[in-house]
């Protein structure tokens, strides 16, 4: 069994700063790809930022020079350094993760349960 577990939401005034971090554990050969994603009320969920598998790191438009996504290999843990948050940031985050299971040497896509980032303006 694989799970991502998120923490790291809150609310926070316009301006201010998060971190969110993404601790995946279980049946790990190795994380290929990590990212975040958020969904907003009544929008459509939307990659923010991620790791490919192949190392390169892309960003939604809109968080560009805002929000930073790092990893740590050895604890198996992402993060999202969020920074200069707005109100249009507030959204549930999601972590995301394509993981090779170490007994079935499959890759698949996990995800974590979602932690809220409410900005107030």
């Amino acid at each position: 069994q694989v799970q991502l577990v998120e923490s790291g939401g809150g609310l926070v005034q316009a301006g201010g700063s998060l971190r969110l971090s993404c601790a995946a554990s279980g049946s790990i050969f190795r994380i290929n790809g990590m990212g975040w994603c958020r969904q907003a009320p009544g929008k459509q969920r939307e990659l923010v930022a991620r790791f490919t598998s192949g190392g390169s790191i892309i960003y939604e438009d809109s968080v560009k020079g805002r929000f930073t996504i790092s990893r740590d290999n050895a604890k198996n843990t992402g993060y999202l350094q969020m920074n200069s948050l707005k109100p249009e940031d507030t959204a549930v985050y999601y972590c995301n993760a394509d993981i090779t299971h170490s007994a079935y040497r499959v890759p698949a896509e996990y995800w974590g349960q979602g932690t809220q980032v409410t900005v107030s303006s």
